[in-house]
C-alpha cells in the first residue's frame, strides 16, 4: 500500500469513527440519567415517612417511566371514587406550565354528577416554557390516563415537576400506564410520595382524623418541595385526600382560606415555580353526616385540613436545599397585617440573614437591615428582637443585658425562633424558612446535570 493510499485510508477511518460517536452521542442522549439521591436532611422528621390511614374511594401507584431518570418511580397515579369533590390552588406565576393551565381550566368548568376522576404526576420534567409541544403532551398524558381508567378527561388532572424548557417525553409516561393501573391499590400512598421528588431527601405525608357525626372523617397528604419555594401558591405539589362527604365549592373555600397561613408563609429561596399545585379531592365515603357551612363539624374539619396543610408545608421548608436550621420568624404590632407579612418575609428571604444563621451567627444587625429594606412601617426606637427567649435589641439599640456568647449558643440549635415586635399595632405574621448553606449552591449548580 503506497503512502497516499494509507492517507486516504486513515482519513476514511477517521470520518467512520466520528459518525458513531455522534450516533452513540445521540443514543446516550436520549436514555435515562441515573443519578443518586441526594443525602436524607439532618432536618427530616423522626421516624421517616409516617403511618397515613388508608382513605376510602382512593388508589395509588407509582412506576419507573424514565421520564428523566433510570431505576426511579417517576410517575404517580390516583384513582378517584366516582363522585369525589375536588378543590385546587396553584401557582400564579405568569410563566405557569401547561398542566398548570388545563387543571385551572378544569376546576373551573361543570362536571357531571357521580363522574370518576385521576390524578397524574410526573417527576424529572416540568413540561414548562414548552409551547404547543406541552399543551400537546397534557392531551396525551390525561386522554390516554381517561382510557386507562373510563373516566372523563375533564376529570383528569395532571402535574409535572422537574426541569423547564425541554420537552416533556410523555410517551414514556403512556407507555406505563397499563402497569401504573394495574400497581393501582389503596395502601400505596407511600411509593406515590417517593415517585413526585425531584430534589427532596425524603416524602413528605401528614395526616388527621375528626370525629364526625355518624363515624370518622379521615385526611391524609402528600407533598413534594425542596428548592424554588417562595409564597405565590402552591410553591410546590401537594395532593390532600379525605373521605369527607363535602361539596366542591365549600372545599375551595376552606382551601382558600388556609393557603396563606400555610403555603404561603413558607419560604427555601424566595423563587417561585412555573408548575406547582395544590389539590384536595374528598371521595364521600366516609359513615359521617355531610359537611355543611353550618355544620357544627365545618369548623374541626377546617382545622384538621389546616393541620395537615401546615405539617407539609413545614417539611418542605425541613427539607429545603441544604438546609441545616428550621427558621420560624415571628412579628408581631406591625401597623397592619400586609406590613406584619412584608416584615417577616423580607427577614426570611434575606440572604444576609440565612447565611448568618448557616454560619452559627447572631449578627441581629441583619435582622434590623431586613426590617428596614421591607417597605413596611418601622420605627426604630419602638421596635424589639429577640432570639427564641433572649432579648437582643430595643429601644433603638442592643438590650442591656444581652450577651453575644448566650445570642452564639442559641443559634447553635437546629430550631430557631425569630421574632420581631414593631410595637406599632395589632398586625401580626408568622412565616417559616431555612438557613442558606453551600449544599444550596451544589445541589442548583448540578440540577440538570
Amino acid at each position: 500500500m503506497g503512502k497516499t493510499d494509507w492517507k486516504a485510508e486513515a482519513k476514511a477511518l477517521k470520518k467512520k469513527v466520528a459518525k458513531l460517536r455522534e450516533k452513540v452521542g445521540e443514543v446516550v442522549q436520549d436514555l435515562p440519567k441515573v443519578k443518586a439521591p441526594n443525602p436524607v436532611s439532618p432536618l427530616a422528621p423522626a421516624g421517616g415517612f409516617p403511618d397515613l390511614p388508608v382513605i376510602d374511594g382512593v388508589e395509588f401507584s407509582a412506576v419507573a417511566a424514565g421520564v428523566r431518570y433510570a431505576n426511579r418511580t417517576d410517575v404517580m397515579l390516583v384513582r378517584l371514587a366516582p363522585g369525589t369533590a375536588i378543590a385546587g390552588a396553584f401557582t400564579r406565576s405568569s410563566t405557569r406550565a401547561a398542566c398548570v393551565l388545563d387543571c385551572q381550566d378544569k376546576l373551573a368548568s361543570r362536571v357531571s354528577a357521580g363522574a370518576g376522576a385521576a390524578i397524574v404526576v410526573n417527576s424529572g420534567n416540568a413540561n414548562a416554557f414548552t409551547g404547543k409541544a406541552g399543551v400537546a403532551s397534557v392531551k396525551a398524558v390525561t386522554g390516554a390516563v381517561a382510557q386507562a381508567l373510563d373516566v372523563p378527561a375533564s376529570r383528569v388532572f395532571s402535574s409535572s415537576t422537574g426541569v423547564i424548557g425541554e420537552p416533556l417525553p410523555h410517551d414514556r409516561i403512556v407507555a406505563s400506564l397499563d402497569a401504573a393501573v394495574d400497581a393501582l391499590d389503596a395502601g400505596g400512598i407511600a411509593m406515590a410520595a417517593r415517585a413526585i421528588m425531584t430534589t427532596d431527601t425524603f416524602p413528605k405525608g401528614a395526616s388527621a382524623t375528626v370525629a364526625g357525626d355518624g363515624g370518622p372523617i379521615r385526611i391524609a397528604g402528600i407533598a413534594k418541595g425542596s428548592g424554588m419555594i417562595a409564597p405565590d401558591m402552591a410553591t410546590m405539589l401537594v395532593y390532600i385526600f379525605t373521605d369527607a362527604k363535602i361539596g366542591a365549592p365549600l372545599l375551595q373555600k376552606m382551601l382558600s382560606r388556609q393557603v396563606d397561613d400555610t403555603f404561603n408563609a413558607i419560604t427555601v429561596d424566595s423563587d417561585t415555580s412555573t408548575s406547582d399545585a395544590l389539590i384536595v379531592a374528598a371521595t364521600g365515603r366516609s359513615p359521617a353526616a355531610e359537611i355543611t357551612a353550618r355544620s357544627a363539624i365545618a369548623r374541626p374539619f377546617e382545622a384538621a385540613l389546616r393541620g395537615v396543610m401546615l405539617d407539609l408545608a413545614q417539611q418542605v421548608v425541613r427539607d429545603g436545599e441544604g438546609a441545616t436550621k428550621f427558621v420560624e420568624v415571628r412579628v408581631t404590632s406591625a401597623a397592619s397585617a400586609e406590613d406584619a407579612h412584608k416584615v417577616a418575609m423580607s427577614i426570611a428571604n434575606s440572604p444576609l440573614v440565612k447565611t448568618a444563621i448557616a454560619g452559627q451567627d447572631p449578627n441581629w444587625g441583619r435582622i434590623v437591615a431586613a426590617v428596614g429594606k421591607s417597605g413596611a412601617k418601622a420605627d426604630r426606637d419602638r421596635l424589639s428582637i429577640r432570639f427564641g427567649d433572649i432579648l437582643v435589641a430595643e429601644k433603638g439599640w442592643r438590650a442591656p443585658d444581652y450577651r453575644e456568647e448566650d445570642g452564639a449558643a442559641y443559634m447553635k440549635q437546629p430550631e430557631l425562633i425569630v421574632s420581631v415586635d414593631l410595637g406599632l399595632g395589632k398586625g401580626a405574621k408568622t412565616v417559616w424558612t431555612c438557613d442558606l448553606t453551600h449544599r444550596y449552591i451544589d445541589i442548583n449548580a448540578d440540577y440538570r446535570s
